[in-house]
């Protein structure tokens, strides 16, 4: 027996109709008919005495209608006690800029939605910075790229992104961007991050599968910096198309070629302090903000990333 029967029935009594009742629960009469007879069947007991002008209860269905009322009242009560007591405290959640570009937003807002009570401190920063501060427990959970020293987190494997050579546009004649191989990037002049951080260490694995040395002509630990150095033409960069979500102009102001090797990806993984120390509002947020880049994924909102799927 489910509630949902219970709501099905006392509605059919209360409007004394079958078809009025279907219209008021937004159902098709007939799956409605086949509810109240399931039920009717599990009880195994007459409910209703069906005619021409209407339902009436039996003088069983009488005694099963003022009960069913008392238990839809208890699950109220019992929702509302839930409601009152729901989860409360700060959680401190880790993202990339270019994670954040696309993920920050969609997170908050359904935290707001799921948990108003939960205040959310985010925190932007290269992926390397933010490994450190989950060491230090300074977050709670992070989308990081590299989880080589997450000996002591709880890491989830969330997604992977294709790699883009993105370079401006300015002066360049329109041509079809075509997969590139890595050994096209020879000679490139590139604008990378540093090497502790997640994203070079992927591309500096790529390029030693491709027994070629990156043409480095910058470094830059910031993404604004380095995607307004690519934009005023000193240099190409590599990154997944996260790295111009900021830019509602982007198609127009850069020039974005996929690298075609399917190793030269990023992968993204959810990583948290250890289920022990995390409080119910970071396990709720952990299990939001899962949801969120999913369905961000599915949808194509994150363009360039397909879901990792793993045991759990």
């Amino acid at each position: 027996m489910e509630l949902r029967q219970l709501r099905y029935f006392v509605r059919v009594v209360e409007l004394g109709s079958m078809s009025r009742a279907a219209l008021d629960l937004d159902m098709v009469q007939s799956a409605l008919s086949q509810q109240i007879s399931r039920l009717e069947g599990e009880l195994a007991t007459r409910l209703l005495q069906r005619s021409t002008r209407g339902v009436t209860p039996t003088e069983a269905g009488l005694a099963f209608f003022h009960e069913a009322q008392l238990a839809l009242r208890h699950a109220e009560q019992a929702a509302r006690a839930a409601q009152q007591s729901r989860l409360s405290g700060t959680v401190s959640v880790g993202l990339a800029p270019t994670t954040a570009s696309v993920l920050g937003v969609p997170l908050m807002r359904a935290m707001h939605e799921r948990y108003p009570d939960v205040r959310l401190h985010m925190v932007e920063s290269l992926s390397g910075h933010l490994s450190t501060m989950l060491n230090a427990r300074q977050l709670d959970l992070a989308v990081l790229f590299d989880t080589h020293p997450a000996r002591r987190w709880s890491v989830t494997p969330l997604l992977e992104e294709k790699l883009f050579l993105i370079r401006s546009r300015r002066g360049l004649a329109e041509e079809p961007a075509a997969p590139l191989r890595m050994a096209q990037l020879k000679g490139v002049p590139l604008i990378l991050p540093t090497g502790p951080h997640g994203l070079r260490s992927t591309l500096d694995a790529a390029f030693a599968r491709a027994r070629l040395k990156p043409h480095l002509v910058t470094e830059i630990d910031s993404l604004a910096m380095l995607m307004d150095a690519v934009d005023a033409g000193l240099g190409c960069t590599l990154q997944p198309w996260a790295a111009v979500g900021r830019f509602p102009d982007a198609a127009q102001r850069f020039h974005m070629a996929e690298i075609a090797e399917s190793q030269a990806r990023r992968p993204n993984a959810l990583c948290s302090l250890s289920d022990d120390e995390l409080s119910p509002a970071g396990l709720a947020t952990r299990v939001v903000l899962a949801d969120c880049a999913r369905a961000l994924v599915r949808s194509g909102r994150w363009v360039g990333a397909r879901l990792i799927h793993h045991d759990s």
